[in-house]
């Protein structure tokens, strides 16, 4: 059996998934077997999907217009396919044309899992050594401190001469447990 997905990022483009449903039909696909989502590539849960690879079968056939429709990512659209497969389902693209069923297409899937992988280490790689440079060089990760040691040192005393934690927060425009939490980092780095 052919199923369907269809997908689009906003309502607006409504029209682009009567367009993706027309395609889906012209190849085959039952109307009643179209499942579709309006919702963003980058969202983790996409609805249709997931009720369009539950009801397939193994020897079922996951039908899509574009390879985008299927994933977030080219590591997740290879993925979902890898997993399809394992099941005994074919994914059909129909643009660029490719078919899981067909054995020089499952080789082309293979070298794109192959690439979308070197691409996830590569990246996992760079993020790695950026880190360690920007430490090597003193930089931490992170937020900025909202108050300076200047500022922190005015803190203290403020606390120390009696203003209360509401008052100083308020003069530094931070809230309150910006204050208490600064206090007690001076206070713990001081030994105090």
């Amino acid at each position: 059996m052919l199923i369907g997905y269809a997908r689009v990022s906003t309502a607006r483009q409504e029209q682009s998934l009567d367009t993706q449903r027309d395609a889906l039909v012209a190849v085959g696909c039952d109307p009643n077997r179209i499942y579709s989502d309006t919702i963003s590539g980058t969202k983790w849960q996409r609805p249709g999907l997931d009720q369009a690879l539950d009801f397939a079968r193994p020897d079922d056939t996951l039908v899509v217009t574009r390879l985008d429709r299927l994933g977030r990512s080219l590591v997740e659209t290879v993925t979902t396919i890898a997993d399809l497969a394992e099941r005994g389902i074919n994914v059909r693209v129909l643009e660029p044309a490719l078919d899981t069923g067909r054995p020089a297409d499952k080789v082309i899937i293979n070298v794109m899992a192959a690439l979308a992988e070197w691409e996830r280490d590569l990246l996992v790689q760079r993020t790695r050594e950026g880190v360690a440079h920007a430490r090597a060089h003193g930089r931490v990760g992170g937020r900025r401190p909202k108050l300076t040691s200047e500022q922190v040192e005015k803190v203290v005393k403020l606390i120390d001469s009696g203003d209360s934690v509401t008052s100083v927060a308020n003069a530094f425009g931070v809230s309150r447990s910006t204050i208490s939490r600064a206090v007690r980092r001076h206070r713990e780095e001081a030994g105090t």
